[in-house]
């Protein structure tokens, strides 16, 4: 079976070398998405592919978000031929070391998430009120959507190819957190089998968080759009 690790960067120069090389000693083939990163991880990334046929990238010419890259990601994978399609961050805040265990999982199930919020799971490093947030947000979600998903909000996700060819790409149109909860609730509304494996999530310790209140309050009023729209 072969592997796609879909990665978005945007000034992820401290990150990228180190991520890159982990995914290749694995076997995965790679995909990064910069946003025309102005610290030039972008030149990195060209640089590394000289040497490293498993890596591709896709240089945009400004910064466009995390669904339209991932968007563009899924659309670049089903044009090839790849059987498990991954998502994770660039900053080591998904560790690849569970990866091996997310393709194992995929014989059983299409969709696996890296959830923080299953039994073993976790964050590390976090202040207690960006955990209240997280916890709520996520509680929030799973309430309004009525869908078995513990960590809506993980960015941390693979996909066996047919749900993605299923999911009609051109319909997603959602950045941010309301990106993510939107692929796991399209991927259980056409009855796919989602399982959620526990992670340790460890906030980033090189370069600087995306996240902003607009993409908060974008997951917030989305959750309800889907609930309307998705049947």
């Amino acid at each position: 079976m072969k592997s796609l690790v879909i990665i978005p960067t945007y000034n992820e120069k401290e990150n990228v070398e180190k991520i890159v090389e982990q995914l290749t000693c694995k076997g995965f083939y790679i995909l990064i998405i910069d946003d025309n990163s102005p610290d030039g991880t972008g030149e990195i990334l060209d640089k590394l592919q000289i040497t490293n046929d498993k890596l591709q990238i896709i240089h945009r010419e400004k910064k466009l978000g995390l669904g339209t890259a991932y968007i563009q990601g899924f659309k670049w994978a089903l044009d090839r031929d790849f059987d498990f399609i991954f998502t994770m961050d660039a900053d080591f805040s998904h560790n690849p070391e569970y990866l091996p265990e997310f393709v194992k999982k995929l014989a059983e199930f299409e969709l696996i998430i890296g959830s923080r919020y299953v039994k073993s799971g976790g964050v590390r490093n976090w202040p207690v009120q960006r955990k209240l947030i997280s916890r709520c947000g996520n509680f929030y979600a799973k309430t309004i959507l009525q869908y078995p998903v513990n960590d809506s909000t993980s960015g941390f996700m693979g996909f066996r190819r047919k749900v993605l060819e299923n999911i009609n790409l051109d319909e997603v149109k959602s950045e941010g957190y309301g990106f993510l909860i939107e692929m796991k609730y399209r991927t259980h509304k056409l009855g796919y089998k989602i399982y959620e494996y526990p992670i340790i999530f460890a906030d980033r310790t090189q370069g600087v968080s995306k996240i902003s209140k607009h993409i908060i309050w974008e997951a917030i009023f989305l959750v309800w759009k889907l609930k309307l729209k998705i049947k």
